[in-house]
């Protein structure tokens, strides 16, 4: 199937070798090497750097070379557990032989329509068998498959596929008027020079039939009926070169429009056997999906379940009580999620849930730091809880609080403190660092002094679509530059303070917004909680709190709480960190469950400057 025999890879493809960190263990921070400043990336192979010798001169043939993609993943699960279960969704049941024709039918369709190299297919869905599918059926065709956020507005959409270039547009019934409005803004702004994609709609037998008969009606067609059109024998060919794209994905884009983040079948394929591994996962795991797989491609384990012969049990609408009603009925092993998810799941009302767990249930958060009360409040429901962390130009997760077996001793407060922390690298991660960011020196391992999280390596995004200048500002100095703040411990393990954007400037201080959100989430009333800056007349900014309560607590009066909360981060927190204002109220969320601080820095702003204080 691999076809010809490749030619040498380029520089950039198989063999990347970006320099990574010195491999000096961490307990000694001052030895690391640091990065030069003006260091250039400096990616293996280049004419600007000196061959390097080997003991041979031998060359890369067709018997010891392909490149790696995750695509392979696929056919070997239909290989080994044809008829075991790969997709599971409502009353659908798919097996691996099932979703490997079905994805090559997928493939077959695409290119019949010369949908291939250099393409980009967009999908607007939930988590539903379509998008599992697209993940391997897009590339396979050669092009590159872009998952849409379905919580986005059609101007966002609208951006989104005219800046991909989307030749293709598979949605969900339920979304067929969001992708319409999105193809006629296109439309309204090229005139006459919009060429409408290919327009298929994806039927969902647990919903109202009427939205897909109204986009049949409108001349879209119908997902089920497109993959007939296709070979379930389609010999795909894998891409000659690992550099070759086989994902975009879209930043927020909170304060301008977003940026294309694309990914590589190398780097898929690494972080995809990283993420099965450092979760200790089993052939045959049973994975809820609770995390959007139009999130980071759902953190790469859209392909690793294929590496495990895996069953994906789909969740179109997370709740708590669908996800204790799948653990309990459906055998769910492992699931992903936001500590939004975790935290609905700790506040779950009895009727919804069902304990004791039938079973050791492994759930992995990321996507915002977790305060330490949530995790050790699912550990103590009998979850075993990873925690990683990550970005969208990492794949996702990429670093991971990898846990020690002496912790196990310690005090649960302690054991939540220490599991809160993002970490070391991924297997797949070649190097991770906190450095200052003017000089790029690694901070000192003291837990204290505030730096950047960088990442170098393979699990490192190719770069952003069509933007130059974002690319030359996030791999200045041969690192990829988080935006994150962070610290890195004497054992180590770096910890997430804050986003750079998000730290408090109060008298000259700084305030980690993170820190202050671990102190109001462990008030007994609150349910959630997010820190901003607040402009203050006295101090310039100072800490404002957003908080959620809980159901069972009386709002009768706010005004005493809101005092209460503040004594109560009083006695845990340095007085300048305390907050000066809480404001009650729902928290605004993505469509992955983080708090849109954005927004809460615009209704503070609103709220206008804490007055200063006459006593």
């Amino acid at each position: 199937m691999a076809g010809e025999a490749p030619p040498p890879p380029p520089p950039h493809s198989s063999g990347l070798s970006l320099p990574s960190a010195s491999p000096i263990p961490h307990h000694h921070p001052r030895s690391r090497r640091a990065p030069r400043r003006g260091q250039s990336p400096a990616i293996g192979g280049g004419a600007e750097m000196a061959a390097e010798r080997d003991i041979d001169d031998l060359p890369r043939n067709d018997a010891n070379y392909t490149a790696l993609t995750p695509l392979w993943f696929l056919e070997r699960a239909a290989l080994a557990h044809p008829a075991r279960a790969s997709v599971v969704h409502g009353p659908v049941r798919y097996t691996w032989a099932d979703t490997y024709s079905r994805c090559r039918r997928l493939a077959s369709a695409l290119a019949r329509r010369s949908v291939e190299h250099g393409s980009t297919v967009a999908v607007i869905a939930p988590n539903i068998p379509a998008i599992y599918e697209a993940h391997f059926g897009v590339p396979m065709a050669g092009a590159v498959v872009n998952c849409v956020n379905i919580r986005l507005n059609a101007a966002t959409v609208a951006f989104l596929l005219e800046h991909s270039s989307a030749e293709v547009v598979m949605v969900d019934q339920e979304f067929f008027s969001l992708a319409e409005e999105s193809l006629r803004i296109i439309a309204d702004q090229k005139k006459g020079a919009f060429k409408q994609p290919l327009l298929i709609v994806i039927g969902d037998q647990t919903c109202d039939p009427a939205a897909l008969q109204d986009a049949l009606r409108k001349g879209a067609i119908e997902y089920e009926a497109f993959l007939e059109s296709g070979d379930p024998e389609f010999a795909w060919k894998p891409p000659q070169d690992e550099w070759k794209s086989i994902a975009l994905g879209y930043t927020s884009g909170t304060t301008s429009n977003p940026k294309g983040v694309v990914l590589h079948h190398r780097g898929a394929y690494l972080m995809s056997l990283s993420a099965a591994l450092i979760w200790g996962m089993n052939e045959g795991a049973v994975y809820l999906w609770t995390l959007p797989m139009f999130h980071c491609n759902g953190w790469c384990y859209t392909w690793a379940l294929a590496v495990l012969c895996g069953t994906s049990i789909c969740l179109r609408q997370v709740s708590a009580k669908a996800i204790f009603s799948a653990i309990a009925n459906q055998g769910v092993t492992h699931f992903c999620g936001a500590p939004v998810v975790l935290n609905t799941i700790v506040n779950a009302p009895p009727v919804d849930t069902i304990l004791p767990l039938p079973r050791v249930v492994n759930a992995m958060t990321a996507g915002a730091a977790p305060p330490p009360s949530v995790l050790a409040a699912m550990s103590k429901l009998g979850f075993r809880i990873t925690h990683t962390y990550g970005l969208s130009e990492t794949y996702g997760p990429s670093t991971v609080c990898a846990w020690k077996p002496e912790w196990d001793s310690l005090p649960a407060d302690e054991r939540a403190r220490l599991h809160a922390r993002q970490g070391i690298q991924y297997v797949g991660l070649e190097g991770l660092d906190v450095v200052d960011p003017k000089t790029m020196a690694p901070v000192p391992a003291d837990g204290t002094t505030m730096g950047e999280i960088v990442m170098r390596g393979n699990a490192v995004m190719k770069g952003y679509l069509k933007n130059p200048k974002a690319n030359a500002e996030a791999f200045e100095n041969g690192w990829f530059h988080s935006g994150d703040l962070g610290v890195r411990h004497a054992d180590g393990y770096i910890e997430v303070r804050d986003r750079a954007k998000d730290i408090i400037i109060s008298g000259g201080e700084n305030i980690s917004s993170l820190e202050v959100e671990k102190a109001v989430y462990l008030h007994p009333a609150v349910l959630e909680a997010s820190v901003v800056a607040r402009a203050d007349e006295q101090w310039g900014e100072s800490p404002c709190a957003f908080v959620t309560l809980k159901d069972s607590v009386d709002r009768s009066a706010e005004a005493a709480l809101a005092r209460d909360i503040m004594g109560f981060c009083r006695e845990r927190l340095p007085g300048y960190w305390v907050p000066k204002s809480v404001v009650f109220g729902p928290l605004p969320k993505t469509a992955t469950g983080k708090i849109k601080k954005h927004e809460l820095r615009t209704k503070a702003k609103e709220l206008g400057p804490v007055r200063k204080s006459r006593m």
